[in-house]
């Protein structure tokens, strides 16, 4: 059947068309529906499963990742408590409010008993406040024999409290001797008060925050 036969087939006498014609006008009819179907219904109902499919494979991983929890959660506490004891052991190691001069005296005498002569020992004015402790910054300025400095900041490490040199800077004096200037680190924990200030100062600039950002 060519292009000429084509043309002359009456449209309104789809049942007088031969066999091929009707074949071919059958199967465009059913894909016509096959896409209006898909087009106007099927579409969403896919897009909708391929969703629903999405969800089921992250709660199928949000699942197995709570099945392995619930399986190691002896393992779990064990290690909770382990850290626990070594916050515990680190929080000794900070001095409390009370004890801060004594500290900034430890660090003075450790100096002087290595032969050591402090022309600057300078406390910051304020601390620095983080969420569980406070550090006090203490600019540094000693002089001494290599050895003597050396010692000292030894000394330093080595103090049941922690305490950490920053900023070294070590130059040659005008007598042979060596000068370092520095800053002394020292850290304390705060006390519940201070870390409930913390907390409240934290959500209240939070809430500022969200507050402007909704404006």
């Amino acid at each position: 059947m060519n292009l000429e036969e084509l043309k002359t087939l009456n449209i309104r006498d789809v049942g007088g068309w031969p066999v091929l014609p009707k074949v071919l006008a059958l199967v465009a009819f059913l894909i016509a529906i096959v896409f209006a179907g898909y087009w106007f219904d099927w579409r969403v109902e896919l897009d909708q499963l391929e969703t629903v499919r999405q969800e089921e494979s992250k709660l199928r991983e949000t699942f197995l990742s709570k099945k392995k929890q619930a399986i190691n959660l002896d393992t779990y506490q064990q290690q909770l408590k382990e850290i626990d004891q070594s916050f515990g052991a680190l929080l000794k190691q900070l001095p409390n409010k009370s004890e801060m001069d004594a500290l900034l005296v430890d660090i003075n005498q450790a100096g002087l008993g290595r032969g050591l002569e402090f022309e600057l020992f300078k406390p910051a004015a304020s601390e620095v406040m983080s969420e569980f402790y406070a550090q006090l910054p203490v600019t540094i300025k000693v002089t001494g024999e290599y050895h003597d400095l050396g010692n000292f900041a030894s000394d330093i490490a080595q103090m049941p409290r922690i305490v950490t040199l920053n900023d070294i800077k070590i130059t040659a004096s005008k007598d042979g001797r060596l000068t370092m200037d520095g800053v002394a680190r020292t850290y304390r924990y705060l006390d519940e008060e201070e870390i409930g200030a913390q907390k409240k100062t934290a959500t209240e600039v939070k809430n500022k925050r969200a507050g402007g950002a909704k404006k």
